[in-house]
């Protein structure tokens, strides 16, 4: 009888301490709008306005040969990927277009390219590639090799009277998960995970410090209250309000606007992110017990999210990493909410398939939250 009386104590504590951190944080008006924006017009224009593909990437051509074949060539690269913009009179025009950015890139085609070709001889063609942004760099110089190799078989096949008709070998690739290769559905998921990743640390920090500010958190530690029960109630009010702001995200902006397909079980998202939002609030009041007043919990938040969002793997692959990288990677919370998010939303994983990821992220959840725990105890003991 006395334990489930204390359960049921617990658990009317733990409901009122949870309605108490909900009112706090809708009281707060500039905070309340930053969330509904970040939820909103943010992944919009995170899927609407940001590509990782090559669009109309302006290039110039060098003729140097002003033959059939230069013209054949020189009109291949076309949009969507390629845009056309003339020609440039001479090496140092072409240099002076590259360095104002008036073009990405420079096709020089040499004298007597036409005949070389004829005669069967190897002939190089030049692209120069404006790199400042590397991304669209590699794409620039990945299509146009891709252009100009096309171009070359089609040639030296004519050129050996098979006329196509010859024994040859075709790729045939089949994209999954994302056949159209839009890039709204990885752009709008990867700003969403951002999004919940910045609210699940901001959130629980500032209702923690905010208590330190007002003078509050030494009243509620004479009262019958213990530091979990002081705690863990920001958590579960933050995870709430985070999965609500999702459930927006998700049916309000990526479902409807971008046709994000959502191929898994929307549920076991949700349950994923609150396991998620319960790890990287740990990171949070871990910073509240460090911080003392709201500009240093901002700082804080800034400094624990970038490590996260540059080792999660998003943006740089895994292995691409240096060695002492890659370690650290694996202790990043993101980099296993990224692997759980996009295989349930875009591929219909299942949690029988992730509980790898799962279970690794819920074992970092488990600690740091330990940790918060016994120093939180021991600032109030």
């Amino acid at each position: 009888m006395s334990h489930g009386l204390l359960s049921a104590v617990g658990l009317r504590r733990l409901r009122v301490m949870t309605h108490k951190e909900l009112l706090q944080l809708f009281r707060d008006a500039a905070l309340m709008i930053f969330f509904l924006y970040s939820f909103t017009g943010d992944i919009y224009l995170a899927a609407s306005g940001v590509s990782m593909q090559l669009k109309h990437a302006a290039i110039a051509t060098l003729d140097g040969d002003r033959s059939f074949a230069s013209r054949e060539l020189a009109g291949r690269f076309q949009p969507p990927y390629f845009r056309p913009v003339g020609e440039a009179g001479s090496p140092s025009e072409a240099v002076r277009l590259l360095d104002d950015g008036e073009v990405m890139a420079v096709l020089d085609i040499p004298s007597r390219f036409n005949e070389r070709l004829l005669r069967g001889e190897q002939v190089s063609v030049q692209l120069q590639v404006d790199t400042s942004n590397s991304v669209l760099g590699f794409l620039t110089s990945s299509y146009g090799a891709q252009i100009v190799g096309r171009y070359g078989l089609e040639v030296a096949a004519l050129r050996e009277g098979l006329g196509g008709a010859g024994p040859r070998v075709e790729a045939d690739v089949r994209v999954w998960y994302n056949p159209n290769q839009n890039d709204a559905w990885f752009m709008g998921i990867s700003e969403l995970l951002t999004v919940i990743t910045l609210f699940s640390i901001l959130l629980p920090a500032a209702a923690m410090v905010r208590e330190k500010e007002r003078g509050t958190i030494e009243q509620l530690m004479v009262t019958p209250l213990s530091p979990f029960q002081i705690l863990f109630p920001k958590v579960v009010a933050m995870t709430l309000v985070i999965l609500a702001g999702s459930a927006i995200a998700l049916f309000g902006v990526l479902g409807p606007l971008f046709q994000l397909p959502m191929r898994g079980s929307v549920p076991a998202f949700f349950l994923v992110t609150t396991l998620y939002v319960f790890t990287t609030a740990g990171l949070g009041l871990l910073a509240a017990t460090v911080a003392r007043n709201l500009a240093q919990v901002g700082m804080l938040t800034v400094v624990i999210l970038m490590p996260m969002l540059l080792l999660s793997g998003a943006w740089t692959p895994i292995e691409a990493m240096p060695p002492w990288m890659r370690g650290l990677a694996w202790i990043s919370p993101l980099h296993y909410f990224l692997d759980a998010a996009y295989g349930i939303l875009l591929k219909g994983a299942g949690l029988a398939l992730l509980w790898d990821s799962v279970l690794a992220m819920s074992a970092l959840g488990v600690l740091v939250f330990a940790v918060v725990m016994r120093r939180f105890a021991r600032q109030t003991g």
